[in-house]
Order: structure tokens, then sequence, then C-alpha cells
């Protein structure tokens, strides 16, 4: 265990700190590496954080109206004329194994387009339309609970 006392640095990684204003042989003697005079050069002499110098700073220039609300629900949107490839029953996973939907979002079915089969659609929202048009051709539009 003798050799626990004997670690030191390695050789040129450890340096001295310089000591500031111990006269023009330090190097940093006279102002102290602060230059002459100014702001920065007095004792406590530094801007708060975002002082922009007396112009308008960014945080009071920038608008603050508006709101993003965190719980909004959005939906992946499918037309009635989307719907003609399936048969017998669409839900969201044969939607999603089929390419046509995103996993873990929702889906509403919008009445654009004709639907030409009898379809039993389950979806999270249906359009008024849309609703009328799938049980006008003989099938049914469930809605899905979150």
């Amino acid at each position: 265990m003798s050799l626990l006392a004997e670690l030191s640095p390695k050789k040129g990684s450890v340096n001295k700190k310089k000591r500031l204003g111990r006269g023009i042989g330090s190097g940093l003697g006279g102002t102290s590496a602060k230059g002459h005079k100014g702001q920065l050069a007095r004792t406590g002499g530094r801007v708060r954080r975002g002082f922009e110098g007396g112009q308008m700073p960014l945080w009071r220039r920038i608008p603050k109206f508006g709101f993003t609300n965190p719980n909004r629900k959005s939906y992946e949107l499918l037309n009635l004329s989307d719907l003609n490839r399936f048969d017998g029953e669409v839900t969201a996973e044969s939607l999603i194994q089929a390419g046509v939907l995103k996993k873990g979002s929702m889906l509403k079915v919008l009445g654009n387009g004709t639907l030409d089969k009898a379809l039993t659609v389950k979806a999270h929202k249906f359009s008024a339309k849309a609703k009328e048009a799938i049980e006008k051709a003989g099938g049914k539009a469930e809605v899905i609970e979150n």
C-alpha cells in the first residue's frame, strides 16, 4: 500500500492559478486583466441575464398571447372513398395494417366520395354526412371510445 502515498498528478497536467493584481511581473498586474475603466472593470460590473444594453429585450419584443392546449385531440382523416378497398369490418387495427393510419392516432371518417358496399366502420368520430352514407349503403358506423 506504499504506492498510494507516492501518487501524484502527471507532470504538466496541473497548472498554478494565476494571481491577479500582484505586480507587472505576474502578467496580470495593474488592471488585473479587466482593461481600463468601463462597466466590466468595476466591482459587480456585470449585466443581468437578458439585458441588451438598453435596447428593448427579446423577451419584451416577442408576442405574449395565444395558447397551446396540451390536451388537444387531433384526428387522422379518412374519406368514404378510401373505405371502398376494404371488406367486412373496418377498424383502426385493420387501417394500421393497411398503412392508412398511424399507430396510436385517432380516426375521423369524413363524407367525401361514395361508399359502394356495406361495411361496419369503427372510428372515434364520424361526420354527419359520412354516418348517413355508411348507413345508406347498408353498413354500420360504430363510435370507439378513447
